[in-house]
């Protein structure tokens, strides 16, 4: 599967590039990244959480890199997920804001199976990417992320609140709606 996002930050693509290349900071904005764990000047481990309440790992190593322009990594040995991708950080048309470009390439576990399952409990891989890049926006804006009072737990207000396929009025329901 491969995934493409764009957002545009406004802070210069210096400081956003600094960020994203200090892999620890990656899980305050990938929701699903638990930790990245550096393990060399171009090799990190990373956990993430999966569906079903599984946890996958892998090792990585950054490819190419340009300095304040793109870092390429691809995951290395017996990755849970194999992925590679490439993220460029590129001054914006006004002169002050950095359009962050990514492109992510990974191999879902089960297939078109496991993409159909991962859908159903609202782990769609697209949506996932383009709120990982809002949540950078704003850390790097604001300096946190931005949650409603109706979800200050964010992931945990699904275990919460449950959301249910909408099932048909029952001849009781239906009954006390006519007497009113």
């Amino acid at each position: 599967m491969e995934l493409t996002a764009t957002t545009t930050i406004r802070k210069p693509a210096s400081e956003v590039y600094a960020y994203w290349r200090d892999l620890e900071n990656l899980p305050t904005f990938m929701a699903h990244v638990e930790q990245v764990r550096t393990t060399g000047s171009r090799t990190s481990h990373w956990s993430a959480a999966a569906p079903f309440g599984k946890n996958v790992t892998w090792d990585a190593e950054i490819l190419d890199e340009d300095p304040g322009e793109k870092i390429a990594w691809r995951s290395t040995g017996n990755a849970d997920v194999p992925n590679a991708g490439t993220v460029r950080f590129l001054p914006a048309p006004d002169g002050v804001s950095t359009e962050v470009h990514v492109v992510l390439i990974y191999d879902i576990p089960g297939g078109v199976i496991g993409k159909a399952v991962a859908k159903y409990f609202g782990e769609e891989p697209h949506q996932q990417l383009d709120d990982d890049l809002r949540r950078l926006k704003q850390v790097l804006e604001t300096g946190e992320v931005v949650r409603s009072d109706g979800a200050p737990w964010g992931k945990r207000a699904r275990k919460e609140f449950p959301q249910r396929p909408a099932q048909p009025l029952s001849d009781a329901e239906l009954a006390k709606g006519a007497d009113q």
